[in-house]
């Protein structure tokens, strides 16, 4: 079954059917009278309740309309490939195949997810409060699926399709056919306040629930496979109310799956296990934490950085997002059947970890393998100006790792390593590659050596010299790293497999091969744009001939945006050519 990342708190639903006259109570006749009419004057409270709230919302969306102006947010002219796409209505089989789809590629659907703003492009706001505006990261999830099918004779067929996820605020703006939620990451701060507020009076939620970020698979269903239709929220049965993760991971050998969540509020982190297990954290800030790591015993949080959410500093008019270079960071390791006071806290150089790579245990050591720059693109100083971005994303050759504070490389992901010592507290911190190396995130590897310790690990790879005319890093190539052997002694082992000039990926992801007897026995598969072009396609590539070109190239019908994560799950499917229709065996 799939999952799509979605931020999303329970609704309680209240009824107002209850009956004033049960027919089992024995009361005397002329009692019953009175008994329905107190009914109809309830029933006649609640009419008025509902007219007074629905004149309510109409007077309050009155003044939404007349006081802000919805203004597109500015794309540079670089950017192309970051406007929307509307939805194919209709899966198309493709017929522009550019080599062969190996024979032993597992029959199954790889999935991309990413923003594709409603109404055309994301929104800013003016108003007599001031400007408000969103982050280039957010907008409505939109799904991107090939689907991969093998018949008896060993033909393939390749189908592709779009959809966006519809949450609960994609549907109530669908409904409203017009931009409705004020965004409220940042801006002038009472226009920021003024419209976290309204969000919140109007619609019961101040922010909307885009799910733009990755998918995964658990037991239970939010989207259909074959039509990628929106079923449901998926809340735990009820148990979390808060944000989830877009990186749950599963635990070695239970399965069970582990995710973690963040409020405003306190507690500002929650961690739990998918069987009903959950920790509130008790930490003096809201650290904007991404991802979480387990292993065989351990929950491990790259968690408590200086990037952190602050509605006080916010009001004060600070950023409500920022990361604090001089801020402490830490990390916490939690016994996996332990409760949150049992973590242990690993005191660490101030760094911003979005992605781990893995976590594995070593002995007494439990090794923490994550992408770490020494900034955060989120939210940035100034989101709207190409001064602050170009200069923090060049790489430094030659200079040492530790002066990158003071270089113009602060943005820069490289691969680096902790190992925290559970008995003495000893923490050791070491960079996995070289000043001379580019920067590298969006990891991933085999997944079936989640929390086990692993020889190879995956990245995309950063293109410099590309990414600050944009103002949002771009990906040329991807990256085949070995952790057991090292080149030099200041570097492990990596491959590049770079892309074609102006030729950037998105959502890459690795296939196992089924059966496979080595750890790198299996593909990468991304979607990929040509910028000269305009045109979209999917790599595969052989991960075991990893500098070899794409064993197959399928040219897409249609432009794929940039997105962030992607997933294979091997499924076995039944494609009718003439039809387009998709269904399991």
């Amino acid at each position: 079954m799939w999952w799509a990342c979605s931020f999303r708190k329970p609704t309680l639903s209240f009824s107002n059917n209850f009956n004033l006259i049960n027919p089992t109570h024995r009361l005397v006749s002329s009692f019953k009278p009175f008994l329905r009419e107190l009914e109809q004057h309830v029933f006649r409270i609640d009419v008025l309740k509902a007219a007074v709230k629905n004149t309510s919302a109409k007077l309050l969306d009155a003044f939404v309309d007349s006081t802000f102006e919805f203004v597109d947010y500015p794309l540079d002219p670089s950017q192309t490939n970051a406007a929307t796409v509307d939805e194919i209505k209709e899966a198309a089989v493709i017929t522009n195949i550019h080599g062969n789809i190996p024979s032993e590629f597992p029959q199954g659907v790889y999935i991309r997810k990413g923003p594709n703003p409603m109404f055309g492009g994301l929104k800013s706001t003016k108003s007599i409060f001031g400007e408000s505006s969103p982050l280039w990261i957010e907008g409505e999830g939109m799904l991107h699926a090939l689907y991969f099918s093998k018949n008896i004779n060993g033909n393939w067929t390749v189908v592709y399709n779009n959809r966006h996820v519809e949450t609960d605020t994609f549907k109530l703006e669908k409904l409203r056919n017009k931009p409705s939620f004020l965004p409220v990451i940042q801006g002038d701060p009472l226009a920021v306040c003024t419209s976290f507020l309204l969000n919140l009076v109007r619609f019961g939620k101040p922010l909307k629930n885009t799910s733009n970020t990755n998918i995964f698979e658990q037991s239970g269903k939010l989207f259909d496979i074959l039509t990628l239709e929106a079923l449901d929220d998926w809340d735990v049965n009820g148990a979390w109310n808060r944000s989830f993760t877009a990186h749950p991971k599963r635990v070695p050998g239970t399965g069970e799956l582990v995710t973690m969540g963040i409020a405003v509020t306190k507690p500002f982190v929650e961690v739990g296990v998918i069987s009903g297990i959950i920790h509130k954290l008790e930490l003096d800030r809201c650290p904007l934490c991404h991802e979480i790591g387990v292993t065989n015993r351990y929950i491990v949080f790259i968690m408590d950085c200086p990037l952190t959410i602050d509605v006080n500093r916010f009001i004060r008019g600070g950023q409500l997002i920022k990361y604090e270079s001089e801020g402490n960071a830490r990390i916490g390791i939690m016994p996996r059947y332990g409760d949150a006071d049992s973590i242990q806290w690993f005191k660490v150089k101030p760094n911003c970890t979005f992605h781990v790579i893995n976590c594995f245990e070593d002995g007494d050591e439990v090794g923490v393998w994550g992408c770490r720059a020494l900034a955060s693109v989120v939210p940035g100083p100034d989101q709207g100006s190409k001064k602050w971005f170009p200069t923090k994303f060049k790489p430094a050759p030659g200079k040492p790792i530790e002066d990158a504070i003071l270089e113009d490389h602060l943005l820069f992901p490289r691969p680096y390593e902790r190992r925290l010592n559970v008995q003495t507290g000893d923490v050791k911190e070491r960079n996995l590659t070289g000043p001379n190396h580019f920067p590298m995130d969006f990891p991933m590897i085999n997944g079936a050596f989640t929390g086990l310790r692993n020889k190879y690990g995956y990245t995309q790879v950063g293109h410099c010299d590309s990414s600050p005319a944009p103002g949002m890093e771009r990906f040329g190539g991807l990256a085949k790293v070995n952790f057991e052997e090292e080149n030099n002694e200041v570097s492990i082992k990596v491959e590049y497999h770079i892309f074609e000039k102006n030729t950037y990926c998105s959502g890459a992801a690795f296939d196992p091969k089924e059966g496979g007897v080595e750890e790198d026995d299996g593909w990468i598969i991304t979607f990929v744009h040509h910028e000269d072009t305009s045109i979209s396609e999917a790599y595969i590539i052989d991960t075991k001939n990893f500098l070899n070109e794409p064993v197959t190239k399928i040219t897409l019908p249609f432009r794929v945006p940039y997105g962030f994560h992607g997933a294979f799950m091997p499924i076995q499917l039944q494609i009718t050519d003439s039809s387009n229709l998709m269904k399991l065996p």
